[in-house]
């Protein structure tokens, strides 16, 4: 079987093609309101394509109405997305409010802001349910002075069927997405890709998307490489380097336990050094893996850093 696998963030991007079609984000906006809205002009898309914090992007945002609509598809179970709504809502607001007087005495008007999460990865999630940035408070408050809440809602097949039959577009969707993964486990996943597609021109989901965009959808379907089987090829290469380094410095001090605690140090540098280098994640997420703070890891991130890991 090839060891070609589905790129981790296909789904984030043909979400991302499908649903920055205005006609198709009424639908859903309809589906997630109970509104029977008709004029897709009405919609202003205001998705960031590059925030400022930790180079995040987020999926489709928009206004309509006076309210302002995060939506975010997740295949991982996040905790964090209350945080980076947060980030995602004041880049938006910054946007929004570029042009106005923001130091004046009248208050600038503010669309009310909503965030979703549709969650499909493999994990067992219930149907929905919701995330709070203050239950990441160390010091809770009876009434905290900020708060974000991200609805969750479960779209993997079998669930939220109420929306399916509202919004043919995440039907359909989610329809691809579950082909591709039932079909990729059984067969070389080019064949999967192939297969789906077929089938879902032959079944009228997205077919005239697919039509359009057929090169595209195969193309951000797959990739060249393992990225799991390289990620863990990294890790353990970094275990083993910081382990040696441990009991270097266990020996040279004569103090074993200290140099075993070294030791886990320099493990995790090194995991987070290469990390760094071979993938495009963030500060927090490689703090959160080998446990050290976002501080930490950035100053790992600098040009001496990436000259010793290439051995110059």
């Amino acid at each position: 079987m090839s060891n070609v696998k589905a790129a981790k963030d296909y789904k984030d991007r043909l979400f991302r093609m499908i649903f920055n079609d205005k006609e198709k984000l009424l639908e859903l906006y309809n589906a997630m309101n109970g509104s029977d809205y008709k004029d897709a002009s009405e919609l202003q898309v205001v998705t960031l394509e590059n925030a400022i914090y930790l180079s995040m992007k987020n999926d489709v945002a928009y206004v309509l109405h006076d309210e302002l609509f995060l939506f975010e598809q997740q295949s991982t179970k996040n905790a964090n997305m209350p945080l980076r709504c947060l980030f995602y809502a004041s880049d938006t607001y910054s946007v929004l409010v570029k042009d106005k007087n923001l130091y004046g005495t009248k208050m600038l008007p503010l669309p009310s802001p909503t965030f979703v999460v549709f969650y499909n990865g493999k994990q067992k999630m219930d149907e929905e349910g919701e995330l709070r940035l203050s239950d990441a408070f160390v010091k809770k408050q009876e009434v905290p002075n900020l708060e974000v809440i991200v609805k969750v809602k479960n779209i993997n097949m079998g669930n939220s069927r109420e929306l399916f039959e509202k919004c043919r577009p995440m039907r359909d969707y989610m329809i691809f997405v579950d082909k591709v993964r039932r079909y990729s486990q059984e067969q070389p996943l080019e064949d999967a890709v192939e297969r789906t597609i077929r089938e879902c021109m032959e079944e009228d989901v997205m077919a005239d998307f697919l039509k359009r965009n057929r090169a595209e959808v195969v193309k951000m379907c797959l990739y060249e490489y393992d990225e799991e089987r390289q990620r863990e090829f990294d890790r353990e290469e970094g275990r083993e380097e910081g382990r040696e380094e441990g009991r270097v410095q266990g020996r040279e001090e004569g103090k074993f336990e200290e140099g075993r605690e070294e030791g886990r140090d320099a493990e995790r540098i090194a995991v987070a050094r290469r990390m760094l280098k071979s993938h495009k994640l963030s500060y927090v997420e490689v703090a959160e893996f080998v446990g050290l703070t976002v501080e930490e890891v950035k100053a790992l991130d600098t040009d001496e850093a990436v000259i010793e890991i290439k051995g110059f």
